[in-house]
């Protein structure tokens, strides 16, 4: 059975064998605790890629990969990492060319595709939800603001850094920005505007009514809307997921009501939102199921 293979570097590099848009036995991770954080940042590029190429290898898979799919975060294109804030060590570094070279020594010839890490949760969540025939696209909230898109096409795609107001006063956005939607919903940037609450807390405060808390939280809901609505009017409508650690901030409801204010011509009215786990494995999917369509 032919495989590919699926790579996905965030908080820590995971990879695993697909087939038939299907995990194949277990991922590998590293490092494999979940609890340990930026255990990669500032890594030198090189010693993360052979660290990737020891993964592969405890796959065990038999047989070179049909094509080999990595997703990382930052601006990707043609193979280059323009830039990745966080991942600065990979700024500029070809990693099509490094992953190539790398996997060259055990498989030969290796197809190797490279994609933002956004982009293969979108695609990782349309294989296994049966949508690989139609546009799907994913927010990911976490510490930033990630937008992933199916079918992958050329393009930056950093729609996290939308900008969503004018105030000038918003600026806690990680890359420096004022007025970014990750400025707004982005845990970091939370945690900047309430010096003295936690994002959990401010959700909390807002259900029991205080009113700073009410405001942020409808400034939360409207921030998202505005960019999905941007969103809906360059690239039409359809579906889009919300998934990450932060989604359990959503209230679906508020969303809808603030979307409707915002997209009214009538062809764009068929778009809907949902909340769907992610995850590692998704994203390795989605890499791997990327790298394929890319060099199939």
């Amino acid at each position: 059975m032919a495989h590919d293979i699926g790579i996905v570097i965030t908080d820590r590099i995971t990879v695993g064998a697909v087939s038939g848009n299907a995990l194949v036995g277990s991922l590998r991770a590293y490092p494999e605790e979940t609890s340990i954080s930026n255990s990669l940042y500032g890594v030198p590029a090189e010693h993360l890629v052979q660290r990737i190429v020891d993964l592969v290898q405890q796959l065990g898979i038999g047989e070179d990969p049909s094509s080999i799919g990595l997703g990382m975060p930052g601006i990707v294109r043609n193979g280059v990492v323009e830039d990745s804030p966080n991942l600065v060590q990979f700024k500029g570094i070809h990693m099509q060319n490094l992953v190539t070279d790398a996997f060259g020594r055990i498989f030969g010839n290796p197809r190797v595709s490279i994609f933002n890490d956004a982009d293969v949760m979108a695609a990782g969540i349309a294989a296994i939800r049966g949508h690989l025939d139609r546009l799907v696209r994913v927010w990911t909230l976490g510490t930033g603001i990630g937008f992933g898109r199916y079918p992958s096409r050329d393009g930056v795609w950093e729609a996290g850094h939308s900008v969503v107001t004018l105030d000038p006063k918003e600026q806690f956005c990680g890359c420096g920005g004022k007025g970014h939607l990750e400025g707004i919903m982005g845990h970091r940037a939370m945690r900047l505007r309430f010096m003295d609450l936690e994002p959990d807390e401010i959700f909390s405060e807002a259900e029991a009514g205080d009113s700073r808390c009410v405001d942020f939280v409808k400034l939360w809901h409207r921030a998202l809307a505005a960019a999905t609505a941007t969103s809906i009017h360059l690239d039409g409508p359809g579906k889009f997921f919300i998934t990450g650690t932060n989604a359990r901030f959503l209230n679906l409801g508020l969303l809808n009501e603030y979307l409707h204010e915002m997209v009214k011509l009538s062809p764009l009215q068929g778009y809907s939102a949902e909340i769907v786990p992610g995850g590692e494995m998704v994203a390795t999917i989605g890499a791997a199921v990327n790298a394929s369509q890319a060099t199939g």
